[in-house]
């Protein structure tokens, strides 16, 4: 073999390594776009779920002052009720995270309980209609609490996993997608 060939054969293999590097590159930058694109869209879909029960939660505590206001028609010396339940909703509407939310919602699990115990003592507030009728919608709306909870729930669960499997672990963690939350159980809605 001659020179010329050597330095030929070097030139080809130089050649296909190169390609070869550039082709693998290309393929990472592009399995990274497409994970990045897929970790932003289950991040914004964890996201949606959230503002869905915070929703849920706004529209009973909307609820809340109308079975205040006809609550204190009938017991009006139960003021220290209306106001625990006022703090417990100013909470709820305040809550910024998971974790605050189900803080503040069992406080003001506590709080309903202290004011519907008001109620029993009071049997024509018991057949108010507009009061049956807000007990009936803030029941139906416990449930859609429940139901949003549980959307989110399985959203964060697939998110999580997403974020946790190998290779998308790799650019979960360089771009800085963290693990969500899940609403757990309280203790206290347990014994209810």
């Amino acid at each position: 073999m001659t020179i010329k060939n050597i330095n030929n054969s070097n030139n080809n293999l130089l050649f296909k390594i190169l390609i070869i590097i550039i082709l693998i590159l290309f393929l990472s930058g592009i399995w990274t776009i497409i994970t990045y694109n897929d970790l932003v869209k289950e991040e914004e879909n964890v996201s949606e779920k959230y503002a869905y029960i915070q929703t849920a939660y706004e529209r009973r505590a909307d609820l809340i002052p109308n079975l205040v206001e006809i609550t204190k028609g009938y017991a009006k010396h139960e003021n220290d009720v209306f106001t625990q339940v006022a703090k417990a909703r100013n909470g709820l509407l305040n809550a910024q995270n998971p974790d605050e939310l189900t803080q503040a919602d069992n406080f003001l699990a506590q709080t309903l309980k202290s004011l519907f115990a008001v109620t029993e003592s009071y049997p024509e507030l018991k057949a108010n209609e507009n009061f049956l009728k807000l007990q009936d919608e803030l029941a139906g709306t416990e449930n859609r609490i429940k139901t949003e909870r549980d959307i989110y729930n399985t959203a964060v669960k697939e998110y999580n996993i997403q974020i946790k499997t190998f290779p998308t672990i790799l650019i979960a963690k360089m771009l800085g997608f963290n693990e969500k939350k899940m609403f757990k159980a309280s203790k206290n809605r347990n014994k209810e």
